[in-house]
């Protein structure tokens, strides 16, 4: 006979997972490990099934295996990786990770405080989808600064007329100039009249001259000429066509992403907030979904975003401080758009002023004027209403008051 209710915990993981099934007081019934594959997850649901496991516990909320759980209709609860770190010490584990323990204590926490654990509500595919666009954006996003970093640093030591030529080391005429003249020595070729002519050739729109920029060129330190100059450009080179590769699919991604946001049932919420622009506005939806169950009340939001501070108390000793334990994703893209909203809204600007009058640093009025955010956008996203400026009642006392 088997347990009336039984738990499972699955320690996720690339290759492999480890699963264990527990009864309604603490005994282990089975252990077993899956492989990462469609046999292998397969196999998986239907052990659950014949254990008639009630509810899995997991510590990450996407992927393949959360999606052939949800698809089997059984009941998921997310447990987030840090506190899966912090209750190993409860077992006796001493800190230690430990796969088939981790997947034990997945499913012990679940039994004895599943009734205080929301179950996971997937989005729609078309949330997901734009999630998944926002992140990979992001990822090339960072990638290509790093790039360039390195780029720079390079062009430094043996071409460094070339640093500062133009604005951005990673605009298009500058990945053109050095495409042309990726050493100081073919660009010493260059004089005032043939600059003017190869920005005429390259389409360049800049205010400065072929003259101004020659001798811009000019002023900069030698670079390195010689022996070995053909192994340098042919670095020069190998950096720019990685950037310029990374640019031409950030760029595809943003068309995608814009096209997904134009048919998201919630798009016009987030594009109706101030300055949000198409890549804020998706990233800020992506990043909070559409499951409205999820955050029930703007509190509930505000603090997974880490705009609420942690009061800490013990006896007399009371402290206000940082909120570490967040969805930095979701804080990351809430404090973005808001950092910016004070250049385009009275009422923002207002709050994040006054902040900084108390003698807030700039992160910190950040997320105060994020707070304040939250409980108007989780407002207009549950009644599913873009944001109108002339129904923000705070927004309209300020501009009266000013007019006053």
């Amino acid at each position: 006979m088997h347990s009336l209710t039984t738990f499972a915990g699955i320690d996720w993981a690339l290759e492999g997972h480890a699963v264990c099934v527990i009864d309604d007081h603490g005994t282990v019934l089975e252990r077993i490990e899956v492989e990462h594959s469609g046999a292998g997850l397969a196999a998986l649901v239907r052990k659950l099934a014949a254990s008639h496991v009630s509810a899995v516990a997991i510590e990450r909320p996407d992927g393949p295996v959360v999606d052939a759980l949800l698809e089997a209709e059984l009941r998921v609860v997310v447990i987030a990786s840090r506190h899966v770190k912090a209750l190993r010490t409860r077992y006796g584990l001493a800190g230690n990770k430990d796969d088939r323990a981790d997947a034990f204590i997945l499913a012990d926490v679940l039994r004895t405080d599943g009734h205080r654990l929301r179950p996971l509500v997937p989005d729609a595919p078309a949330t997901v989808a734009l999630r998944t666009s926002v992140r990979a954006r992001k990822d090339l996003v960072h990638a290509k600064v790093r790039l360039v970093a390195q780029l720079r640093a390079h062009l430094a030591l043996v071409f460094p007329g070339a640093v500062g030529l133009f604005d951005r080391l990673d605009s298009p005429i500058a990945e053109a100039f050095l495409t042309r003249f990726p050493s100081a020595e073919r660009a010493a070729w260059l004089s005032p009249r043939r600059f003017e002519a190869w920005l005429a050739r390259a389409g360049y729109s800049g205010q400065r001259s072929g003259a101004e920029l020659h001798a811009r060129l000019r002023a900069a330190p030698a670079g390195v000429t010689g022996e070995g100059t053909s192994t340098l450009a042919a670095v020069t080179l190998g950096y720019v066509r990685a950037i310029t590769a990374l640019r031409e699919q950030i760029a595809e991604l943003e068309t995608r992403i814009a096209e997904r946001l134009a048919d998201h049932p919630d798009g016009a919420i987030f594009t109706s907030l101030p300055r949000s622009g198409t890549v804020r506005a998706a990233t800020s939806l992506a990043e909070i979904g559409d499951c409205r169950e999820r955050y029930p009340s703007p509190e509930a939001l505000t603090c997974l975003a880490g705009a609420a501070p942690s009061t800490r108390q013990s006896g007399q000793h009371r402290a206000v401080t940082f909120r570490y334990a967040c969805d930095k994703k979701l804080r990351d893209a809430l404090n973005d758009f808001a950092a910016d909203s004070r250049f385009g809204n009275d009422w923002a600007a207002d709050i994040y002023g006054r902040a900084r009058a108390r003698g807030k640093r700039h992160p910190h009025a950040v997320r105060i004027l994020a707070r304040a955010w939250i409980y108007v956008i989780w407002r207009c996203w549950q009644d599913s209403v873009p944001y109108d400026p002339e129904r923000h009642l705070a927004l309209r006392r300020l501009t009266l008051a000013r007019a006053a």
